[in-house]
C-alpha cells in the first residue's frame, strides 16, 4: 500500500514539474531509496519466512515489485563522474538482491541441500545484503540536501569509499554463491547426477562458477 501511494505521489510530482526541473528524474539518488526499501523488505521477509519454496515466493514478490527502481536506474545515461559512481553503487546493491533471490530460489529446488543448510545459506545472503544496504543508506545521506556542508572533495571521497565497500560485498556474494553451487555440484557428481545441477542453475549459475 505504501509503495502504491509513493508511486502515485511521484507521478503527480512529475506531471506538475516544469520542464527545466525534469533533470531530477535522472538523478541516481532519486532511485536509491526505492532500492533501499526493497532490500530491507527482502531482509525482513526472509527473517520471518521459513525457507520453503512456497514461503520464498513472498521474498521473490517483494523483489519483483521493487525491480522497477533498479531497471529505471540502469537506463540512466550520460551522468557526471560523481553521479555515475552513485549509480554504480546503487546498482551493485540491486545486483546483490538479484543474486540472492535468483540463486536461492534455485537452491530451494536443489535436492543436494538439507533444510538446515538452506537456513544457513539464506541467513548468509540476508546478512550480506543487510551490510551492503547499510552502506547504501550512508550514501543516500551524503547525496541529499542535508550534506551541503561537505565540499566536493569530501563528498567524492565518501562516495568512492562506499562504492568500493559495496563492490567488495558484491564480490563476496558472488563468491558465496559460487561456493554453495560448488557444494551441490560435488555432491551431485558423487551420485552421477551433475546434469540436474547444470539444468537447475543454467546460465545464471554458471556466471559464478
Amino acid at each position: 500500500m505504501k509503495k502504491a501511494i509513493y508511486l502515485v505521489w511521484a507521478a503527480l510530482l512529475l506531471a506538475a514539474a516544469p520542464a527545466e526541473a525534469q533533470w531530477v528524474v535522472s538523478d541516481p539518488g532519486s532511485y536509491a531509496q526505492g532500492i533501499i526499501n526493497t532490500a530491507n523488505e527482502i531482509i525482513e521477509t526472509s527473517a520471518t519466512a521459513s525457507n520453503t519454496l512456497d514461503s520464498f515466493k513472498e521474498v521473490k514478490k517483494v523483489y519483483e515489485q521493487g525491480k522497477e527502481y533498479y531497471d529505471a536506474l540502469k537506463a540512466v545515461n550520460n551522468l557526471v563522474r560523481d553521479a555515475r559512481k552513485v549509480q554504480q553503487t546503487v546498482l551493485l546493491v540491486g545486483d546483490i538482491s538479484d543474486m540472492y533471490v535468483t540463486n536461492f530460489g534455485h537452491m530451494l529446488n536443489d535436492p543436494n541441500f538439507r533444510p538446515q543448510e538452506l537456513n544457513a545459506i539464506a541467513f548468509g545472503y540476508s546478512r550480506l545484503l543487510n551490510e551492503s544496504t547499510e552502506l547504501l543508506n550512508e550514501l543516500s545521506q551524503i547525496i541529499n540536501a542535508s550534506s551541503l556542508s561537505l565540499n566536493d572533495k569530501e563528498r567524492m571521497d565518501i562516495i568512492e569509499r562506499v562504492y568500493n565497500e559495496v563492490r567488495d560485498y558484491y564480490n563476496l556474494v558472488r563468491y558465496y554463491t559460487h561456493k554453495n553451487i560448488s557444494v551441490s555440484f560435488i555432491r551431485a557428481k558423487k551420485r552421477n547426477d551433475t546434469q540436474r545441477v547444470l539444468e537447475l542453475y543454467g546460465t545464471s549459475g554458471q556466471k559464478y562458477w
